[in-house]
């Protein structure tokens, strides 16, 4: 089994597939709004022809060009008496439709947003809606990036730390009762369990800092994501090479368990490991945030390797 692991890694790493990114014409036969595109992209990560999917409950966009809707305030009146055609000139994109960007305008005299962006359903389904009410409703088209806005959520957040601390709390307090073997307290003769912790450990710390200390590259992979760790910069793709190390060091984890174990203890040792590894992913994801969780795994990793039996 460790040598079928060993090969599987050796395997990820050898067979990563390079993304080259966007492919850009020579600068000097761009447009002008070519280059405006370009400028664009750099600065919000998304660009024409970019899908998204509606997550809101509804979105609504208006057929209206961005001109007619940003006005001064002389003619809000008129505005007001057109109000009835306006709403029959709207859109409702329901939730889980998706839609792609067919124009981007910048509007300097909106003074609720300057940018407006075109989405399209289809070629009779389309309209304008300001970026900040469009990107507060919508996610990239992309598994990973949905995947990654359910666990950002910062409400979702703090109610699974809650459920993951009292629930680990209460699971590891019976484990202990009954004299059960538990990472860290009473656990056995191996160092892959340990390991595992730390790497959890590592990983959310390492999380936790490129959303603080380099949000927009964040941003970026939230927008382009890539399971490829060569394709991405240094940190991200050290985060996701930590990833990939995560399920090959779970699967090799799982194995020595059994190897050392009979089958039911060595259930009720996974079941209190697998407790303890949330707990950690929440502790530090949450800490570093604040910056304690820095000195917090510097205390962690002293703690795991004095407890560690071999």
């Amino acid at each position: 089994m460790r040598r079928l692991v060993s090969l599987l890694f050796v395997s990820i790493l050898l067979c990563g597939c390079y993304n080259r990114g966007p492919i850009t014409p020579d600068a000097w036969d761009l447009t002008e709004k070519q280059l405006d595109s370009i400028s664009f992209y750099t600065t919000h990560h998304y660009t024409q022809n970019y899908n998204f999917v509606v997550t809101g409950d509804s979105l609504v966009v208006v057929k209206q060009q961005p001109e007619d809707m940003s006005v001064p305030d002389v003619v809000t009146f008129e505005l007001q008496s057109m109000g009835e055609e306006m709403k029959k000139d709207s859109i409702t994109l329901r939730r889980n439709e998706h839609v792609v960007v067919a124009d981007i305008k910048t509007v300097p005299t909106d003074t609720i947003d300057s940018v407006w962006v075109k989405v399209a359903r289809d070629q009779l389904t389309f309209g304008w809606v300001h970026e900040n009410e469009l990107l507060s409703k919508v996610s990239p088209d992309d598994p990973i990036s949905q995947f990654i806005d359910y666990f950002s959520d910062k409400h979702l957040l703090v109610f699974m730390a809650f459920c993951v601390l009292t629930g680990a709390a209460y699971g590891l307090r019976r484990l202990m009762r009954k004299g059960c073997k538990i990472v860290h307290f009473n656990d056995i003769a191996s160092f892959y369990p340990t390991a595992l912790c730390l790497l959890i450990a590592s990983s959310a710390v390492l999380y936790s800092s490129i959303q603080l200390f380099a949000p927009e590259t964040w941003r970026h992979f939230y927008y382009h994501p890539s399971l490829n760790p060569f394709a991405l910069p240094f940190w991200l793709g050290v985060f996701i090479s930590s990833v990939w190390a995560l399920i090959i060091w779970s699967l090799a984890t799982v194995d020595d368990v059994y190897h050392r174990l009979p089958l039911g203890e060595a259930i009720m040792y996974l079941v209190g490991l697998a407790a303890v590894c949330a707990v950690i992913y929440v502790v530090f994801s949450i800490t570093t945030l604040y910056y304690v969780g820095y000195p917090l795994l510097i205390a962690y990793f002293y703690f795991a390797i004095k407890r560690l039996k071999l």
